[in-house]
């Protein structure tokens, strides 16, 4: 029986300490979205939405999350439990996506979010975490699906 290396192991709990905040959150906005505590969770305490667009992609980006990426996700990650050709493949696209859509994050939100939280959470978990994360699945999904 197949026994998933620690390498396995920490690239899936890595996705999953770094995604289950904001998975969270975006279930909060998606259940309430005009609510304070999805204010307070996404952009701060106190905040306000910078404008319609800015709250429109964020609930935006929360069901399409849970539409997209949360089943890819934990299907990938089962998958991969299995070894199964199919796992490494959406755990690999799910890669690809966290990592798309957090480099274009990395740059739009940049100006807004930087001089609230500062370089070292702007540059860890803000942005880099999910960049970290979407590479590296990418890479270990796909050289287990060349191999």
């Amino acid at each position: 029986m197949y026994q998933p290396t620690i390498i396995t192991w920490i690239l899936i709990i890595f996705g999953l300490v770094t995604c289950f905040p904001l998975l969270f959150a975006q279930l909060v906005i998606l259940k309430e979205p005009e609510g304070v505590k999805a204010k307070d969770i996404l952009i701060g305490k106190g905040e306000e939405w910078r404008d319609k667009t800015h709250f429109k992609s964020q609930y935006s980006l929360a069901k399409t999350d849970w539409l997209i990426f949360v089943p890819l996700f934990f299907l990938g990650i089962i998958g991969i439990v299995l070894n199964s050709f199919w796992g490494y493949l959406l755990f690999a696209v799910s890669g690809a996506i966290q990592l798309y859509i957090n480099v274009f994050l990395w740059f739009f939100e940049k100006e807004f979010v930087y001089p609230l939280q500062g370089p070292l959470k702007y540059y860890t978990y803000y942005w880099e975490n999910f960049i970290y994360w979407g590479t590296a699945s990418l890479v270990y999904g796909v050289f287990h699906l060349s191999g």
